[in-house]
């Protein structure tokens, strides 16, 4: 949500990197609550975290919420306060069971591990699909986003 906060977060980030303030932004926080959300933008902020992975339908159900090549995201902490700036530079629509351990690595969280990366992302997928009424399995396709830091507080 492009609330005030965000808005002038942004506003500051164009200031700061020469961006035409006009440029569109989709505004979202990591994850599915309080403590994933600021653990996860905090990895991203250290610089540990340069990629993040979705689920391919639940995009096409959100379409506002999908990554976009090249896009500009303001990251959010879980309750809308802007937490930092990143910019799209890779999508990837892979099968779970194809996600490599570069991308794991990628995603900067727990050991950093594909065996953890996998551990992981199935218990969330699979709440988060049975919650949208979707299916989840090991050939369901995972949107694989790289992305860099721009600008933090």
């Amino acid at each position: 949500m492009k609330s005030d906060g965000v808005t002038k977060f942004w506003l500051e980030f164009c200031t700061v990197r020469g961006v035409d303030p006009s440029t569109p932004y989709q505004v979202w926080f990591f994850g599915n609550g309080t403590e994933m959300a600021l653990e996860l933008a905090e990895l991203v902020i250290a610089g540990t975290k340069t990629a993040t992975a979705s689920l391919v339908e639940a995009n096409m159900l959100e379409p506002e919420k999908a990554p976009i090549d090249e896009g500009y995201s303001v990251v959010t902490s879980f309750e809308g306060e802007p937490l930092c700036v990143i910019q799209t530079t890779e999508i990837r629509h892979l099968p779970f069971h194809a996600v490599d351990e570069a991308f794991a690595y990628d995603e900067g969280e727990d050991d950093r591990t594909l065996s953890s990366w996998r551990d992981g992302h199935w218990a969330y997928f699979t709440a988060e699909a049975a919650e949208l009424g979707l299916s989840f399995d090991k050939d369901s396709l995972i949107c694989c986003e790289r992305f860099k830091l721009l600008f933090s507080r």
